[in-house]
């Protein structure tokens, strides 16, 4: 087995993180999202950011509907990510957009005051070594399905076909592929969770045949 590349990070690995917990939404690795963060504790953790490395940990919440989230109430496998763009709106929210770097997992609390900040483990990701034709073969049968999907579902615009035929790593495809198409929080947990591209691409077919199924079902 091997290791994708992770992307370039610039200085150190960091040890702790502040964590950002997150409402329905999983933001996987190599991924560029918009985020709306509202909750005290989170605006405060983006305040502290100015002026120095915007690197932050996101990590989906078990309950969608908890306001107060301590360690215990979030998925413990999450992302490290760097915060690209942040704007501050007159309504005291802020939006920001944030690029998925690595899989971490929090392991520990280190402080919940102001806002919750974790230490963190990177989480390895494997590429099994499996034959190049068989890669290219799985990795075929999931960009025909997500192309098949874009052209039958009104919601997903029709660049992202183009766009994912022209993406030639596994484990890129299979964020970008769990990232749009229609799946549930704990499903895209699920992925996120997943050690290798190889398993992951595997779950996305099942689910994307599904909803190819549904799909079809519904035009006639």
């Amino acid at each position: 087995m091997s290791e994708v590349p992770a992307p370039n990070l610039e200085g150190a690995v960091p040890s702790h993180l502040p964590v950002l917990p997150l409402k329905s939404t999983v933001v996987f690795p190599r991924i560029f999202i918009p985020l709306s963060v509202g909750r005290k504790k989170s605006l405060q953790l983006l305040d502290d950011l100015a002026g120095v490395e915007r690197h932050i940990a996101v990590a989906t919440q078990l309950d969608e509907t908890a306001e107060e989230v301590e360690f215990k109430d979030l998925h413990h496998v999450g992302t490290m990510v760097r915060v690209q763009h942040l704007l501050k709106l007159p309504d005291g929210t802020v939006q920001l957009a944030v690029l998925g770097l690595r899989r971490i997992r929090l392991t520990e609390v280190e402080s919940e005051d102001p806002y919750l900040t974790c230490a963190i483990e990177m989480l390895p990701e494997i590429q099994e070594d499996i034959l190049t034709i068989e890669r290219e073969a799985l990795m075929r049968r999931a960009i025909a399905s997500f192309q098949q999907l874009v052209s039958l579902a009104p919601h997903l615009p029709a660049e992202l076909a183009g766009a994912a035929g022209a993406i030639d790593d596994p484990l890129h495809l299979a964020y970008y592929v769990a990232n749009h198409i229609r799946l549930t929080t704990e499903q895209r947990q699920e992925i996120l969770e997943l050690d290798s591209s190889k398993a992951k691409l595997e779950r996305l077919l099942g689910h994307m045949s599904h909803e190819l199924e549904v799909l079809e079902l519904g035009r006639k």
